[in-house]
């Protein structure tokens, strides 16, 4: 007996771009997130800008992870290999569970992409507080290809034969998290 498809449910997401040298008007890789989970049927729940400091980042997150009504994090920015990026370094602390296979996929299709550049990605994932949230390189290039190639299933509640939704917002509940 053939299972009966799950609708889409739409979540609730939250966008961080992590720049030293962008503002929100010069975001194009905010911009191309936004404009694709909107496309997907999501919510965008917040957006804004920060530098790139760990204080900074965990305090916008912490916000977030901490609001019942936000089911994504999209960070986008601070995962290279330079200095200043501390992206996972921020977050990683915050995950109650880190979803390993998120980074390691995300190479292999940048790798297709941009060959042995994609070494210093440190795209990195995890689950915090029932939220999850995924750190992404600041590229606008490399946000589509996270998004095309990953997040997009993943975020869907039809694709099959899983998917992060129904541990979102469970199997029988509104958009909301569980109380």
């Amino acid at each position: 007996m053939a299972k009966t498809p799950t609708p889409f449910r739409p979540l609730n997401i939250s966008v961080l771009t992590v720049s030293d040298t962008r503002t929100i008007a010069e975001d194009t890789s905010g911009n191309a997130l936004i404009e694709l989970l909107e496309a997907a049927g999501h919510t965008l729940q917040e957006r804004t800008l920060v530098k790139d400091d760990v204080y900074q980042m965990r305090a916008v997150v912490s916000q977030w992870i901490a609001d019942k009504d936000t089911h994504v994090v999209l960070i986008t920015g601070g995962t290279g290999f330079y200095s200043r990026d501390s992206t996972p370094e921020a977050m990683m602390p915050l995950f109650d569970k880190t979803i390993e296979g998120f980074g390691e996929l995300f190479r292999h299709i940048s790798y297709l992409e941009i060959g042995t550049s994609t070494i210093q990605s440190r795209a990195v994932a995890g689950l915090a507080n029932q939220t999850l949230v995924f750190c992404l390189p600041g590229s606008t290039g490399a946000c589509k290809t996270a998004w095309n190639g990953i997040l997009e299933e993943q975020l869907n509640a039809s694709h099959r034969p899983c998917n992060f939704v129904s541990m979102l917002i469970g199997p029988y509940e509104s958009n909301q998290h569980e109380a």
